[in-house]
């Protein structure tokens, strides 16, 4: 990882917002020396670290203003879709993001955006009282962690009421695989029992989690301290899967600690 090499070679200084949604990540960096700020007038410098999941424009603009150096792990998918949101509203599309409002993700791309550029949804009561119509082009961007077929509904309930909505292709091909993969796991009949490891504060290990309990038996966990003697009475296969920010450590010590049992 870009940011351990950084810290290892003596590199100092904040990471805006986690670097990743795993708390052990984030309190091994916190050891090497780069603790976790909520804004950037908190990062004491002289570095600051933006994350994989990106920043509003404005950031790099107002690190430039604080005298900060930026080590920038932006994920190369966000930033496509970043360039994505610029030409979309140059075309003159309303945007309609799907995903969580929170998520720093949608954060960075909305976060410079006039508000009546976009919406973002997630939930049939969202789209319901919006008149789509009134829009002479609409383009469809979604969270890069979500499993989009949960979505379905929505993005359909706009598309019936302007047939000029378009979707990009917003969905991180990792991602998709990994919630192929873990549907794949949760239904394979010689399996009793999916762990999902992972953060619980990661978006895209909780939508592996909802995939696999859909089918089986399924905890979320970070790591072995989580699992309880009780979720493996009378289970002879045990499914591991993990999300994107899992350390390999934390699948590592979790399979051994299963094959020992």
């Amino acid at each position: 990882m870009k940011v351990r090499r950084f810290a290892a070679d003596g590199g100092r200084g904040a990471i805006l917002g986690a670097l990743v949604h795993n708390e052990r990540v984030v309190l091994e960096l916190e050891d090497m020396g780069l603790k976790t700020v909520d804004s950037l007038d908190c990062a004491d410098g002289p570095t600051v670290v933006f994350s994989a999941h990106g920043v509003p424009p404005s950031a790099h603009d107002r690190a430039r203003e604080l005298g900060l150096e930026v080590l920038d792990t932006t994920c190369t998918f966000v930033v496509d879709i970043h360039n994505e949101v610029a030409r979309a509203l140059a075309e003159g599309y309303v945007l309609v993001f799907v995903g969580d409002a929170d998520h720093r993700e949608v954060v960075g791309y909305t976060g410079d955006l006039d508000p009546a550029a976009f919406h973002i949804v997630s939930k049939m009561d969202d789209v319901r009282p919006v008149d789509w119509g009134q829009y002479p082009n609409i383009k469809i961007i979604y969270q890069t962690t979500l499993n989009a077929d949960d979505f379905e509904e929505v993005v359909r309930f706009i598309e019936n009421r302007n047939p000029h909505t378009v979707r990009a292709d917003t969905i991180c091909y990792a991602t998709k695989e990994n919630q192929d993969a873990a549907r794949e796991l949760a239904v394979d009949p010689t399996v009793d029992l999916v762990l999902v490891i992972g953060g619980k504060q990661s978006a895209n290990t909780r939508h592996l989690w909802k995939i696999a309990e859909r089918s089986k038996p399924a905890h979320l966990i970070q790591g072995v301290e989580d699992i309880l003697a009780e979720w493996l009475e009378g289970v002879s296969c045990v499914g591991l899967t993990a999300g994107a920010s899992t350390p390999d450590s934390a699948i590592d010590e979790v399979e051994a600690f299963l094959l020992n049992q």
